[in-house]
């Protein structure tokens, strides 16, 4: 497959240069491909605007092995990623169903080998070439040239005519060493600039969603997973941040740059690669990159059987963490190995459990919990998918699909069942503090829980989170907005994490701090219904009420059937003037609590809005007695302003042991 020296080939915004097996864009970023990928897209290029068959490509790519259809096929989808063709899209490469494929774009011969020739003529003419790099103290590598035929050359701008200059190579030798003089001092200075970054500590790393090396087959549960396991696994040090799956998560598409996501997750190495599974076998290719320079600081594959599985991580953990090794002396290294279970198909459950319970809807949430279940059964001592089913049923409780009266004492038994089996699980303490906050009412006891759990994993952004809404209502303001802040920087693209930091400083009455966050949530996610949600609430409270009818109408329509922001919007209708239209919102979720849950927290609310104290204490009452965790927003809630002299108002915060 090697070509002509003098042949090169453009298309598009591509360069193929044949002598160096590079495929080069526009912007002169080499494009990398393994070898096979390189020979098929070099022999397609050839052959442009051809139909080749299947069997050829096999038997000229792969001329002295026997492979199957599948691995021309996948070597097909990895070279149209590389050159960024999306799903659908036939802008390079065509397929002919049941025949082969078609290289459709145009394809211009390049040859620049006179060009070269040229430029090393010139340069070879005067000494001060040779010698001027290594005497300014820089070799060529310092440039950014791997060797010496990528020396820059030197534009011929001199006279040629030799009665005009007596001395040419003098002359041309003094331009060409005041040029490069020039590109050293420019070049030292940025590198004195850019060193800091290029040789900063590593203080954060990413692993992001694992991409399919075949698009038709991808398991994005499986992609996931595998990111979300080396996430736990590599999590477990004291010193480097690494960055939670809930920040990661949006970095799955097929086209994803990695360097691109580790600067918007403010990371100095990102952790990539793909993963494929056929039948009982599995292939994970991964590869650890620093961000500041785009350098490969570890790369492997892996083949083996599913049910091998947690070799492969055990050994991408390990590789990640002696590559890194000066960062994670003094740490337990089995801390870092560390598995859950040995039993490949239950954890193949968990996974799709939390690829389930990540989309925050009620239908895929209860699916979540099924999967749990089912890899409980298969596995009775998995402790983290206790761990992970308790905190799906928590989670029902607050958006709000199920009673809390139903789910959260499910959510303690399950927490409390991991934890027999592992008492160190951080994530087991984090729902224990979220049952004794929001049902319990047991403030010691979820203080206690939630700063155990911060104990076990101080980089823990939900741990963090989890304590910064407890401080926040109880009115623990200055605490809260700085474990707020600390779970936003573990998790920087968190966009509930985002919002619940713009509900701190609203509550601290830091309200265009508040508004400012809401809009950075939304800038990460424009459709995140909670960030709408909230921000109507700050409109209400200042009386903007066209602004806050109209975020919280766009966050009921995003909501997917939550009844909160329903809540939200009869209540600043009431308050608007608009009686009509907030009695017809009362009267609307009356309806749907027929057929659904509805917390008796949310009549409350749009009674007090409409004035009517007497059925707000009642609904409030009603509340109460199925221990509603809506109820504990009532100390810092300045909705409830108007009821805080009254005897009954009183008496429940007693009961609730806020008094």
């Amino acid at each position: 497959m090697n070509a002509p020296q003098t042949q090169n080939y453009e298309f598009a915004d591509f360069r193929v240069d044949a002598s160096k097996r590079l495929l080069i864009k526009s912007d002169g970023e080499s494009v990398p491909l393994t070898p096979k990928v390189f020979d098929l897209l070099l022999y397609l290029v050839r052959h442009a605007g051809k139909l080749i068959d299947k069997d050829e490509l096999m038997t000229e790519i792969w001329a002295d092995t026997i492979v199957e259809e599948n691995n021309l096929s996948q070597n097909i989808s990895i070279l149209r990623r590389a050159l960024g063709e999306n799903r659908g899209e036939n802008r390079f490469i065509a397929t002919v169903p049941g025949r082969g494929y078609k290289f459709v774009a145009e394809v211009r011969e390049v040859d620049d080998a006179a060009t070269r020739r040229h430029g090393d003529a010139e340069m070879s003419e005067s000494p001060a070439v040779a010698g001027g790099f290594a005497d300014l103290g820089f070799g060529i590598a310092d440039f950014g040239f791997q060797n010496e035929n990528q020396k820059p050359e030197i534009p011929n701008q001199i006279p040629n005519p030799k009665s005009q200059i007596p001395n040419r190579k003098w002359l041309i030798g003094l331009t060409v060493l005041s040029i490069l003089a020039t590109s050293s001092l420019g070049f030292y200075l940025w590198r004195g600039n850019t060193k800091s970054i290029v040789n900063a500590p590593i203080r954060a790393v990413a692993v992001l969603p694992f991409k399919p090396l075949v698009e038709e087959s991808r398991d994005e549960a499986l992609e996931m997973g595998m990111a979300d396991t080396l996430i736990s696994r590599l999590g477990n040090n004291r010193k480097i941040v690494v960055r939670p799956l809930s920040s990661v998560r949006k970095f799955g598409n097929l086209e994803q740059d990695a360097l691109t996501a580790g600067r918007a997750l403010d990371v100095e190495a990102v952790l990539d690669g793909s993963i494929q599974r056929w039948g009982d076998g599995i292939r994970v290719n991964a590869r650890l990159i620093k961000v500041a320079d785009g350098s490969l600081l570890w790369t492997g594959t892996f083949d083996e059987k599913f049910t091998g599985i947690f070799l492969v991580q055990d050994a991408i953990s390990n590789k990640v963490a002696s590559a890194l090794e000066f960062q994670f002396s003094g740490d337990k290294k089995s801390e870092v190995g560390k598995s859950y279970t040995k039993n490949a198909e239950a954890y193949e459950l968990y996974l799709r459990g939390r690829y389930y319970a990540f989309k925050i809807t009620e239908p895929e949430i209860r699916k979540a919990i099924a999967f749990y279940q089912q890899a409980i059964e298969l596995d009775p001592t998995y402790a983290i998918a206790y761990a992970g089913m308790g905190d799906a049923y928590r989670t029902l409780s607050i958006i709000p699909y199920a009673p809390s009266k139903e789910v959260c004492p499910q959510a303690k038994a399950l927490a409390l069942r991991a934890l027999e089996i592992d008492a160190n699980l951080a994530e087991a303490h984090i729902v224990l503090g979220w049952v004794a906050f929001w049902y319990e009412w047991n403030w010691n006891a979820a203080e206690s829980e939630l700063k155990r759990a911060i104990e076990l994993a101080p980089n823990n952004s939900d741990a963090h989170r989890a304590y910064a809404h407890y401080l926040s209502n109880l009115g623990r303001h200055d605490e809260a907005i700085a474990e707020g802040r600390r779970a936003r920087e573990l998790d920087p693209l968190s966009l509930i994490t985002n919002a619940l930091e713009g509900q701190f400083l609203f509550y601290a009455g830091r309200t265009d701090e508040a508004i400012a966050r809401y809009d950075k949530t939304l800038e990460i996610e424009p459709n995140f219904y909670t960030a709408h949600s909230h921000l109507g609430r700050v409109y209400t409270h200042q009386r903007r009420y066209t602004e806050a009818i109209a975020a919280l109408t766009k966050a009921k329509e995003l909501s997917a059937g939550s009844t909160e922001p329903v809540m939200q919007l009869g209540y600043a209708l009431a308050k608007s003037g608009n009686r009509e239209q907030a009695q017809a919102t009362l009267a609307d979720l009356k309806s749907l609590a027929a057929k659904r849950h509805v917390p008796a927290y949310n009549f409350a609310m749009i009674y007090n809005g409409l004035g009517e104290k007497e059925e707000a204490l009642n609904y409030l009452e009603k509340s109460f007695g199925e221990r509603e965790v809506q109820l504990t927003f009532i100390k810092v809630d300045t909705r409830w302003d108007n009821l805080r002299s009254e005897p009954r108002f009183f008496d429940l915060m007693r009961r609730m042991n806020f008094e």
